[in-house]
Formats: structure tokens, sequence, C-alpha cells
């Protein structure tokens, strides 16, 4: 069987290596196909490419966006896109730009919190400027002490609910969709069983997706635990969506798997790497 991983991300977006690095890595983990997906960006593919055929990995154009459902925020893979795609690319610029007004706004909540210097704090954490995140605010804190690990930083101020973290209204969901099947690609929902939905809710939203045109759901993912896996790869046969698999992958330490070391997909599942057919296999 294939070692396949289709969602990590480079510096390019929140995570600590470069494209070439991050394939690389990759590869010595025994991943034989790659999907690089940095965060409302496409940047990275380019640099990504030589080490893949250096390496003898098949390379895969991703991007994952951030989108807007309701009052949740969701985050989509474009898997086999067409970096170069105008509507695309016209639509991760836009989104970038609002990245930058949202972190004024997070940096303010910890201003208020008594932590200052926030803002030019988690932009020294950003190799690329236009793509400032929570993961760069999250780096900085723990960087200067005032919380002892990443995960503490997301639960303590970063998600929903708590003091550090405000609402943003990213690309419509339909819209992000479109620009990731005008270039070619398929889509696929990420990461589902992070998205604080209840099961109706989540059925709901799955059959809005496949309605807009998703391709997929990413069913193993390292935030995934067996019996969310099990959930999903049942609502993949469901509701008639490809199943992927992704690390999730953002650098060295900060990860809870390593890339291409993920289960495999359950045998049920029709891999969204099917759709690639003698690509993938070659």
């Amino acid at each position: 069987m294939l070692n396949i991983d289709l969602h990590c991300h480079s510096n390019v977006s929140d995570g600590l290596l470069s494209p070439a690095e991050v394939v690389r890595r990759a590869a010595a983990q025994g991943v034989q196909v790659l999907a690089l997906t940095d965060h409302d960006d496409v940047a990275g593919l380019e640099e990504a490419r030589e080490p893949a055929r250096e390496t003898n990995l098949h390379f895969v154009n991703g991007v994952e966006i951030s989108t807007s459902w309701g009052n949740h925020t969701l985050h989509v893979l474009g898997l086999n896109i067409d970096p170069a795609h105008a509507g695309l690319q016209a639509g991760l610029e836009g989104i970038r730009q609002g990245r930058a007004e949202r972190a004024t706004r997070i940096a303010a909540k910890f201003d208020e919190l008594g932590i200052e210097g926030s803002l030019a704090g988690a932009y020294a954490m950003a190799t690329n400027k236009g793509l400032i995140g929570r993961m760069h605010f999250a780096r900085f804190l723990v960087e200067f002490g005032y919380v002892k690990n990443l995960r503490t930083v997301f639960k303590k101020y970063l998600v929903k609910g708590k003091p550090g973290y405000v609402t943003h209204q990213w690309a419509p969901l339909a819209e992000a969709v479109s620009w990731i099947r005008d270039s070619g690609g398929i889509a696929v929902l990420a990461h589902p069983g992070r998205y604080q939905i209840g099961r109706m809710r989540m059925e709901e939203l799955l059959a809005e997706f496949k309605e807009i045109g998703g391709g997929g759901i990413e069913v193993v993912t390292s935030s995934h635990t067996p019996e969310m896996v099990s959930t999903f790869a049942d609502l993949s046969q469901r509701f008639g969506f490809l199943a992927s698999r992704g690390s999730d992958f953002h650098g060295p330490g900060e990860n809870i798997i390593e890339l291409g070391r993920l289960p495999n997909l359950p045998e049920k599942c029709q891999p969204v790497w099917h759709a690639w057919g003698e690509a993938v296999a070659a």
C-alpha cells in the first residue's frame, strides 16, 4: 500500500520548515505521495517540486483554504489544483488581506490581557508575513514563557470562547469550493472532527458540501481519534465522498503524528487518490 500524506504545511504559512525541507523530510519518512497544503497560499509549491523529483516522490499541488459556514470557520483542502488558476489566485489573495486585519484584532485582545507586543512577536515568528495566523501568536507566547506549550496556548487563549479569540468572516464555503473545482482540483473537508458541530449539524454540513461540489472528507488525520476515524469513514460512504489521509504536519516537535506515520484508511473507504489513477501509481 502506498504511503500517502495529503495534508502538511511549510513556513510559507504556519509550518516551521521550508517547502523543500518538508518534502525531503517526507521522503525520509517513507512518504511516496505528498500534498503540500499551506494555508491560503500556493507560493511554496514551486520550491517543493524539485526535491520531490530528486527523491522520486509523487508531488500533489495543494492548498488549505479558510472558509466560513454560518458562524463556523472550516478549512477546505484543495488537492491536485492548478496553482496558477486566476480565480483561485484572486480568492486566496483576498483571504490573505483579511488575515492581517484579524491579527491586529487578536493583538488588541492580548493587550487587554496585559500581554504586550504580541503583534510584533507574531510577525517575528512568521517567515511569510502575508500569512500571519494564530499559530504565530501561539509560538510567540510559548517563546516568551507566557504558556508552556502550543496546545495549552490554543486551549487557554485562541479557540472560540477564549479571551484571545476573535471572529472573522472568511471566504464563503461555496466560493472556496468553486475556486478549487475551477482550478481542476478536488475539494476535501479538512479534519471534520475538530469542529464543534453536533451530529445533526455535521450531517447538514456534509449534505451542503456535497451539493456545492465538495468531493471528499479527511477521514484519517492527526487530530482524529479512532472513534472519529470510524465515524467519518461511515459518513464518507453515506454521502458518497472520497476519503483522504493527511498528517496536518507543521514541524518537528509540534505534531502528534509525524509525516507519513498515520494509520491507513479503513478498507471500506474509497481513497481520494484513486481519482488520480495512473498518475499516482506511477
